[in-house]
């Protein structure tokens, strides 16, 4: 029997593939290898569901920061192995979370918020010859560019995660220092 884990998992990897509006309760169901009506035993909804998919990849994300070793490269190793290493939850994130509807992103917003805060202080620190707001715009790039990785790194392919995470710092540094 499948359990509130497996529909996660199943749940994420739906999201993550198919994305918010394209997934429906019988597809996580069938991937899941149990009946649709089976998923109201553990949520209450799709959006319940896809919120609890939202949280448990920001949880991971914000774990991966706190480990990481402080430092730029070290930050963005933490942030793109969250990305790679830890299932489809932290991608469905990424993938569907502006498709879905806004109520249920409402509910994940302080969760996020309050990793990009951590993202901005590191920033802040790192560049302090920017103001807030360049320091947001940057952030915003950062994280958006390693983001977009899930559309196109392979990491079984010949760059491992520890030199993608040297090549995205490396392009950062050098595109916002004197």
């Amino acid at each position: 029997m499948v359990g509130r884990q497996g529909i996660l998992l199943a749940a994420a990897s739906a999201f993550a593939e198919r994305g918010y509006s394209a997934t429906t309760l019988r597809n996580i169901a069938d991937d899941a290898g149990i009946q649709a009506g089976s998923i109201y035993h553990h949520f209450s909804s799709k959006d319940e569901l896809f919120a609890t998919v939202l949280d448990h990849g920001m949880t991971v994300m914000d774990e991966a920061f706190d480990r990481a070793d402080g430092s730029l490269c070290g930050q963005v190793r933490a942030h793109l192995g969250a990305l790679f290493e830890h299932g489809p939850y932290t991608t469905a994130h990424v993938t569907a979370f502006f498709t879905t509807p806004a109520d249920v992103r409402a509910a994940s917003v302080p969760h996020r918020d309050s990793y990009e805060a951590k993202w901005q202080q590191l920033l802040a620190e790192l560049l302090p010859h920017l103001d807030d707001e360049q320091v947001q715009l940057h952030r915003l790039l950062l994280l958006g560019a390693m983001n977009s990785t899930v559309e196109w790194f392979d990491p079984t392919g010949d760059v491992t995660l520890d030199q993608l995470a040297h090549l995205v710092t490396g392009q950062f540094l050098r595109g916002v220092t004197t």
